[in-house]
This record gives structure tokens, sequence and C-alpha cells, in this order.
């Protein structure tokens, strides 16, 4: 099996169009590496290759993978799209999609529900090209090839949902990870890009071989202390890396031989090479994640 990171950044990419934080700043000025919004393709074939969310960046990353690159004339080796959520940086790029001869999308009932009666994107997208929505039971493995497969992962994250008309935040499946195995290799990688609670982590990254996890942000409050928003890590429903229980005290104790961070905001400062937040992660033993990072399991 193979893993690539489409996009490490989370929502907005870095640097992000409207923010003037150190981080983008540096982004800007070439001291610091550009990264597209969050998404990984999957493949055990190099044939048939599964995406992880459609980032709005997804044109450029497809370009950036050869692997994902048509074939004759128009067809194309993308097998389907897995999303973990209904998030807007994970499903607008569906509607980069509707040249295709038809889209596959893998969701849950409740992230169908929100692409429904919420965002509307799956229903404007049928509009242009047939879509089948193969739906994810979060516990159950799904077979995407004779030797790749995948379980799904409730991750809760106790917010209330942007469209609470939908649903609400006890529904399940409302975001999810998931667990990637090659049955030919008996690999395993487990991708969770928003995470509020690692309890869920522990069972799925047994045996696993590697941890793509969320790294949103490094202090709980970094928004706030940086004058970017009024809103915590937690209540955008993600654990941060630093303090108590924080995402770095919990990737010690999970069972997973490598851990590489993903789905990082434009105000973190590990994505500064000389911060010295970075060089905590680093000395953790945790791997900060780039666009086209590959992993092999």
């Amino acid at each position: 099996m193979r893993v690539r990171v489409l996009g490490s950044a989370a929502g907005g990419g870095f640097p992000q169009w409207n923010c003037s934080c150190a981080g983008c700043t540096a982004a800007r000025d070439g001291s610091a590496t550009p990264r597209t919004q969050s998404s990984i393709a999957v493949t055990a074939d190099d044939d048939r290759w599964f995406l992880v969310n459609a980032s709005p960046d997804v044109r450029q990353q497809m370009t950036a993978c050869p692997g994902l690159h048509p074939r004759d004339g128009r067809a194309t080796p993308l097998g389907a799209i897995l999303l973990t959520d209904a998030e807007i940086d994970h499903t607008l790029g569906l509607m980069l999609l509707r040249e295709g001869r038809g889209v596959t999308v893998h969701a849950t009932a409740a992230t169908e529900a929100t692409l429904r009666r919420g965002t509307g994107f799956l229903t404007t997208l049928e509009r242009y090209c047939p879509v089948e929505v193969v739906p994810v039971e979060p516990g159950v493995p799904h077979a995407l090839t004779a030797d790749l497969s995948y379980t799904a992962i409730d991750l809760p994250t106790g917010k209330e949902p942007r469209f609470a008309e939908v649903g609400s935040a006890d529904d399940p499946g409302r975001v999810v990870g998931y667990r990637f195995h090659d049955r030919r290799t008996g690999g395993t990688v487990v991708y969770a890009p928003g995470v509020a609670d690692f309890a869920p982590l522990l069972d799925a990254c047994d045996g696993a071989s590697c941890l793509l996890v969320d790294g949103t942000t490094f202090h709980d409050d970094e928004l706030v202390r940086l004058g970017l928003g009024t809103k915590t890590a937690r209540d955008m429903g993600h654990v941060s890396l630093d303090g108590p229980g924080g995402t770095l005290e919990r990737l010690a104790t999970l069972p997973v031989e490598r851990r590489v961070l993903v789905h990082i905001n434009n105000s973190n400062p590990i994505l500064l090479e000389d911060s010295p937040e970075r060089a905590v992660v680093e000395k953790a033993g945790v791997e900060i994640g780039t666009d086209e990072l590959e992993i092999e399991a």
C-alpha cells in the first residue's frame, strides 16, 4: 500500500489568503514551505487510487501526483473519494471533479445528509455527472479492491454542527478516521485529520505502522492569543499538541511505530522551521507532514 499526502494544511491552506500571521508571511516570502489543504491518496496496486477528502486544492494536488494523472483520453485512475466529514475544506473539491464520467463518494449518513440538505454539494454535483454514494458504517470493514480495505473510526467531536437543521452533536459518523489495510503486504495505516478525543484511536492503531493525525494547533488558545479568532482548538473539535492530555502526550501512548502530523493550521508555529514548538515536536519523535510525503506499508 502506498499513501501520498496530497495536502497537509488545515482549512484555508498555508498561507491563508486573508492572514498575515508570522507563518503566512514566511510562506509568502519563501522562508516557510507553502501547503495545500488536507487530503491523502491511497493505492495498493498503483492502478486504482482512492482520495480521502476532496479539498479545494484537488486539481493542483492531482497534477502534482503522477499516479493520479489521466490515461486514455479522459479515463482516470481515481476509484472513489472517501470523506471524513462534510467540512468545506474536505468536500468543496467534489465540485471540481464534475467533468468526470461519474464520481463515487464514500460517506457516512451524517455526512451525506449535510452534503444534501446543508451545503447541497452532492445535489449540485449530480446535475453535472452521475454520483454514487457508498454508505460508510464505522467499525464495519469495506473492501475497495481485492487487496485494499478500510474500516471507518467514529471520532465524536461534541460540538454542534454548522448546519444544525440537518443533525446534532450526538449523531454518529459526523467525523470519522480511516484504518486502511493491505491484505497482500499486511500493512496498515490510519488517517485521522480531525480528532477531539484520542480514545477511539487506541484500538484503531493496534498493529498499524503509521498514523497520520490531526496537528491543527500547538496551543489550545492559539487563534485567540494571536488575535486571529475567538475559538479554541477544543471549540473547533480538535486536540491541541501541547499540554496535559494534548496530542503529543497521547501519541506517546498509542501502539503505532510512525506518527505524522497533518491538517496543520496556518497559525501553528511548528510550520516555522526554527520555532521552539517545532523542536518540541521533533524531540517527541513525531514527524511534521508535508505535501507529497509518501508512506509505504
